[in-house]
């Protein structure tokens, strides 16, 4: 068994806060809350029942916690509190100081129910065993085991599962002592996914030792809309650095077909009710979102290969070709008439609207809300160069933008639990108690950017620039509230719910292919221009843009439709 050891601390989250935060950051957190009650949302299923059935498991969300042990860093170890009769921990729960305490662990307990036979994509075909769902450890690994500010030691424990079984979590004390068995329960492998390592938490060095250690988030390795696996709110810590993939524990997997928690109609409608956010786009503004069917209606022209003259395009879409994949075959364009066309570019903010996918996410114990808006135009973009703001003629312009932003609702409750922003091809999820809220709602805030309609959580300038936006250099995302808004909880149609079976999809949403022509120019020769006119110090930077730039910036490329995107199917991006 290892001895209490002394470890200095190297966490990039905390390096370079202020000395306010440091000293909260060996203070214990607050639970948070959203700003205002939840309401009462309509009856149906088991979306906000607290508990969800996975087929032979059922779990509950537990946020209730015990202190364990603190480290230097300033993260808090958690064991869970006010478990059900019945129900079993299945590991600790770890976070930041510097944050509210807003995390959670699942508890898991055996259900009497066979799982269902295949019906859709989403059932399994996992035989139904004998063996009992969650059995007891065998004993435990001491991992790693650290010394804390008061002098206290942290053990970390890796539970030792019987054959056929995997554990799911650490196990944290504060004393030497092996943890008892019935502290946790391992869970049968048919009844568990692949698990992945995911935001780095704290790399601890010893004086004592050429290993580090490592703890992490986990999350399953397949999401998405079809993925089955179920996060357990658990993390996962080695003595060495690789990320990726985890083979010591694993995520929870839903045997579930009927994905009898995610929220039915009327529930969906009060859900976008109470949080659908309002979006502010920057004052300066010029290119503002429409519908798609003012779009078509005011001119939008649909071209196809070989063919010089576009065709109107239908109110509703039902003339632009469906299915298939973006072959290059046909594309829309403005209307060639000057004065039609800088109207379509300018859109139609009364008409706008965000339109909506709903889908489940982590076996179904949460739902996503992706709610996208379209705008007819992207305009050129604007490059900071040190003290020095260059605005483009032609750079990042290109017809049709789609953008969106994703609200992520717990199944379990109803609560919003974070949110994700797109940002051209990147985007970040934000934890709910990091987000900007209409006063006295629970509705965040959506900043777009000027001419990019990037989506942001809190005003301000952001740049774009792979490795070269920590020098002051990159392409302007900037930010900020304005008179122009358009209120995503009422003015929103709901264009997909797949698991629902009883929604419409409209016909624009089957065209797969580009919303802009693709055109591509020599913004080299521009950047050029500019480097005569620069300072000597900083032409070697802008002499590396055109490298370093997204390539979005150097030729006009309208994108594909919403359904086109990896996110339709998949996970969002994680930052």
């Amino acid at each position: 068994m290892f001895g209490c050891e002394c470890f200095w601390w190297n966490n990039n989250n905390i390096n370079n806060t202020e000395p306010s935060q440091l000293y909260s950051s060996f203070s214990e957190p607050q639970p948070f809350s959203l700003p205002a009650p939840l309401p009462d949302w309509p009856q149906g299923g088991a979306f906000s029942s607290g508990r969800i059935s996975l087929g032979q498991l059922e779990v509950v969300k537990i946020t209730n916690f015990e202190r364990v042990w603190c480290c230097t860093q300033g993260f808090t170890f958690y064991r869970p509190l006010e478990i059900p009769d019945g129900f079993h921990c299945l590991g600790h729960y770890c976070q930041s100081n510097v944050q509210p305490l807003r995390g959670y662990v699942l508890v898991a307990g055996e259900t009497a129910l066979e799982p269902e036979p295949e019906a859709n994509h989403y059932s399994s075909n996992s035989p139904v065993s004998e063996s009992p769902a969650l059995r007891k450890p065998i004993n435990y690994s001491l991992i790693w085991s650290a010394e804390s500010p008061d002098g206290g030691c942290g053990y970390f424990w890796l539970p030792n599962p019987p054959a056929g079984y995997k554990a799911m979590g650490i196990v944290v004390t504060s004393i030497p002592d092996e943890p008892d068995v019935e502290e946790v329960r391992c869970v049968r492998k048919d009844l568990t996914e692949v698990c992945e390592t995911c935001d780095l938490l704290i790399t601890m060095d010893s004086k004592f030792s050429k290993n580090s250690f490592h703890v992490w988030n986990t999350q399953p390795y397949r999401r998405g809309m079809l993925g089955r696996g179920v996060a357990v709110g658990t993390f996962f810590c080695s003595t060495y650095a690789d990320s990726g993939i985890v083979f010591d524990i694993a995520c929870l997997r839903s045997l579930d077909s009927t994905l009898h928690a995610m929220p039915n109609l009327s529930q969906i409608h009060a859900l976008i009710k109470h949080y659908g956010p309002t979006m502010y786009f920057h004052p300066d503004e010029v290119y503002l979102p429409s519908s798609v069917q003012w779009f078509f209606k005011d001119g939008a022209l649909l071209y196809s290969q070989g063919s010089e003259k576009g065709k109107n395009i239908e109110y509703d879409g039902s003339n632009l070709p469906s299915g298939g994949t973006n072959d290059g075959l046909f594309w829309i364009d403005l209307p060639t008439d000057d004065d039609a066309r800088d109207n379509l570019k300018k859109g139609n903010i009364e008409s706008a609207k965000l339109y909506v996918h709903v889908k489940p996410a982590l076996g179904g114990t949460f739902t996503d809300i992706a709610m996208w808006v379209f705008c007819p135009f992207n305009g050129p973009a604007t490059l900071k160069v040190g003290l020095l703001n260059i605005e483009m003629s032609k750079i990042g312009e290109h017809v049709g933008d789609w953008e969106h932003f994703t609200l992520r609702v717990s199944n379990f409750t109803g609560e919003l639990w974070s949110m994700f922003f797109s940002q051209h091809s990147g985007g970040e999820w934000v934890d709910a108690f990091d987000l900007e809220f209409i006063e006295g709602t629970n509705k965040p805030i959506v900043y777009s950017s000027k001419h990019g309609h990037a989506s942001y959580p809190h005003e301000g300038t952001y740049l774009q620039g792979i490795s070269i936006s920590r020098l002051g250099i990159g392409a302007r995302n900037d930010a900020a509230k304005s008179d122009i808004v358009v209120d995503s909880s009422t003015k929103y149609e709901i264009v997909a719910a797949e698991y629902l079976g009883a929604v419409e999809e409209p016909c624009w949403l089957q065209y797969m292919r580009e919303w802009g022509p693709s055109i591509v120019y020599d913004s080299r020769s521009e950047i050029d221009k500019l480097i005569d006119m620069l300072p000597v110090f900083v032409r070697f930077s802008v002499e590396n843009l055109f490298e370093l730039f997204p390539t979005e910036l150097y030729g006009e490329e309208g994108p594909i439709g919403p359904k086109g995107k990896a996110n339709w199917l998949g996970d969002e991006i994680c930052s």
